[in-house]
């Protein structure tokens, strides 16, 4: 990857506050025209991560590029080719939606027309003239994603952009955003808790927890890592896994959180381990089959269980 396809680069970012590490030593890649999932438990350092690449946060240590410019003190020329919405949406309550936007392309220095579009594209035509304040939380969430996106920005930073949607409008924000990814070259950063969402959508993810970055992959690698497994229920689960280990070769188990053993082989196998495990005298009170999803995958990977 060169350079010039790097539109976000960090190295060895931390943020302290007091003795909380809220980030720590994150190496970040992210490159032009994809869309980026980075997800994380509430408290993993998703918000102080993005706030820091806008420049809101300064770091404790380490590097931040956006677009090739370093984010330090005074570097504010970037940010008129980002666009972003952090954290809970935000409008001027007693201006219009129109009004809102108009403000917005003003400072942006967009054309009068970036208003209309704007409304269009996040159906906000029909509340054109409704104040801010008294729209839905859905809308509020459609005003500022239409407020991010109306000066047509190299670079969209999303901290939960389907919040407060219902499911029809987490459905067109996904469609909205690949569109512009694909058809205008748009890199997407997006932090969420809507796993399954993400994996429809995102071409890359990153988990990240207790602010450091667990795992990176790319949707393939999100097919590979994940799949088939049996949720065994054992007594002496570490003398079970041993067995199996022995017996039958198998390598990747895993204790679970409530004392019983993950056995990654498909539904096939269930048969000669139920034989292998009662003929040592174990008592089995459960095998079942699943196959692995990315929600199942991020609990199991920060520590949440099954």
């Amino acid at each position: 990857m060169t350079s010039s396809d790097t539109v976000i680069s960090t190295a060895g970012l931390t943020k302290h506050y007091g003795d909380v590490r809220a980030v720590d030593g994150l190496d970040l890649h992210v490159r032009r025209g994809e869309i980026y999932a980075f997800l994380g438990r509430n408290g993993a350092g998703k918000t102080t991560t993005i706030r820091m690449l806008l420049g809101l946060v300064r770091p404790t240590s380490g590097r931040v590029t956006v677009l090739g410019t370093d984010i330090v003190p005074g570097a504010t020329a970037v940010f008129s080719r980002v666009g972003y919405l952090v954290e809970a949406a935000a409008a001027y309550p007693d201006l219009t939606v129109r009004e809102n936007l108009d403000l917005q392309r003003r400072l942006m220095g967009a054309g009068r027309e970036a208003v209309g579009e704007a409304m269009d594209l996040l159906g906000l035509s029909g509340s054109a003239d409704r104040r801010a304040g008294q729209l839905s939380l859905g809308n509020k969430q459609r005003l500022s994603l239409a407020r991010a996106l109306l000066h047509r920005p190299a670079l969209l930073l999303l901290d939960e952009p389907a919040n407060g949607l219902d499911p029809a409008g987490i459905i067109e924000v996904r469609r909205l955003l690949r569109r512009l990814a694909d058809e205008s070259g748009v890199t997407v950063f997006m932090s969420s808790h809507i796993l399954a969402e993400v994996a429809h959508l995102a071409d890359r993810i990153g988990i990240v927890h207790e602010g450091r970055l667990l795992q990176e992959f790319d949707y393939d690698e999100l097919r590979a890592r994940t799949g088939a497994y049996l949720d065994i229920g054992v007594s002496e689960p570490d003398r079970a896994a041993g067995l199996l280990r022995e017996q039958l070769g198998l390598d990747r188990i895993e204790p679970t959180p409530e004392g019983g053993l993950r056995v990654f082989v498909g539904p096939d196998r269930g048969p000669e381990i139920a034989r292998a495990l009662i003929g040592a005298g174990l008592d089995l009170t459960r095998l079942v089959p699943v196959q692995e999803d990315l929600e199942s995958y991020f609990m199991r990977l920060t520590g949440g269980g099954s």
